[in-house]
């Protein structure tokens, strides 16, 4: 029903943001992603996706459209409602999240607040073959890539580096080019460290 909202960022919280359209203030529901993408700019554009109950009218909003697609994508698992599929958009970033669905990754979904292994497992069963078409993916690209992802975050281990701190420069290495080489992770992860 709403598609996007384009106006004046009034107010702006880690779960919430106000935005002002022609004289009418929107209440948005975000995720920390979206958080930290729309800065503080004064104008901003933010996709967003109407939830309609029974009891309440509610408006969530994504900095860019695939972060909604995949919020989307979650609220069409059984047991996936959407404060929990935001949560999810709040610890991984969109593209986590795919690529954790797409490559069976139970882990790191269930590495998210309030995610048992059940519910991960039904998300990854429900969602691994549309977000394989959606995105077009390659199972075997993918699993490559997540070898070399753990080959560089070993080697940057052992040069002393903390891995938490490199999993996210690393992830948004990889974000960039899906493609690179071990050597090429740790060598651009580096460069961001």
């Amino acid at each position: 029903m709403i598609d996007h909202l384009n106006g004046k960022l009034v107010e702006k919280n880690p779960t919430y943001v106000i935005i002002e359209c022609s004289g009418v203030g929107y209440f948005v529901n975000i995720s920390l992603n979206t958080y930290s993408k729309i800065g503080d700019t004064e104008n901003i554009r933010i996709f967003t996706h109407l939830q309609v109950k029974e009891d309440s009218h509610t408006l969530f909003g994504f900095a860019e459209k695939s972060e909604r697609e995949i919020f989307r994508l979650l609220l069409s698992v059984s047991g996936i409602g959407s404060s929990t599929a935001r949560t999810m958009l709040s610890s991984l970033s969109p593209v986590q999240v795919r690529d954790a669905i797409a490559s069976g990754d139970v882990a790191t979904i269930q590495s998210v607040k309030g995610i048992g292994a059940k519910t991960a497992q039904r998300v990854i069963l429900d969602l691994k073959d549309k977000i394989l078409k959606i995105y077009n993916i390659d199972e075997v690209s993918l699993t490559s890539n997540n070898t070399n992802k753990d080959e560089a975050l070993s080697a940057l281990e052992v040069l002393g580096f903390v891995r938490k701190q490199a999993e996210k420069v690393v992830d948004k290495v990889l974000a960039q080019e899906a493609s690179l080489s071990v050597e090429d992770i740790i060598k651009k992860t580096l460069k961001n460290l």
